[in-house]
């Protein structure tokens, strides 16, 4: 089988120069199989046996501390995903300064995810808060998988939807939480207007 194709090559930011393919080291790859198994409530779980079948198809990504992993409104690098192996990443939006925090998210997360899926451009930013390694894969490396092993490019695609769908719950819930902090700020602005 061909070698699956690597994320696209680094433009002139803090990118990786070059992408070798996860397999090759080994400790970084058991880390992925670990991190790709889905919790038993999904629908079409991972075994260990179909996350070791995807690491072929990733390739491994490494990214300096205060580097930009993915820009808000960039589809220049092309459709990948990352599922970050090492070191933490802090996702914000808004391309216009005071960007609005999301959270941080560390080994285990999957970022990039929903322009892999739909092609759209990035909706977040994700800045390195610490070096970062990362197995990567690009929409023809999952072409590549469906291809090659369809039934576990189906169970993979659940995973990644149900990682979307785990992080819309979560910002629901903070949209909630700043809802009802704005609705309490502005009783106390309008109380504070009634004196």
């Amino acid at each position: 089988m061909n070698a699956p194709p690597a994320p696209p090559a680094p433009a002139a930011d803090n990118r990786a120069s070059r992408t070798p393919p996860l397999a090759d080291t080994p400790a970084l790859a058991a880390k992925a199989v670990e991190f790709l198994r889905t919790p038993p409530q999904s629908l079409a779980p991972l075994t260990a046996d179909d996350a070791r079948q995807v690491v072929p198809f990733l390739r491994l990504v490494a990214y300096p501390k205060g580097a930009a992993v993915l820009r808000e409104g960039d589809l220049a690098g092309g459709a990948y995903l990352l599922l970050l192996l090492e070191g933490e990443v802090e996702v914000d939006a808004g391309k216009q300064a005071p960007a609005v925090a999301i959270g941080v998210l560390g080994p285990g997360s999957m970022i990039g995810e929903m322009s892999l899926l739909d092609g759209a451009p990035r909706s977040a930013n994700c800045t390195a808060l610490s070096p970062v390694l990362a197995a990567g894969l690009t929409k023809k490396g999952i072409e590549a998988l469906m291809a090659a092993q369809p039934v576990v490019a189906a169970k993979l695609a659940f995973a990644i939807a149900q990682r979307i769908g785990e992080r819309l719950r979560g910002l629901g819930q903070q949209l909630q939480v700043y809802n009802q902090l704005s609705e309490a700020l502005q009783s106390e602005v309008d109380r504070l207007r009634g004196r």
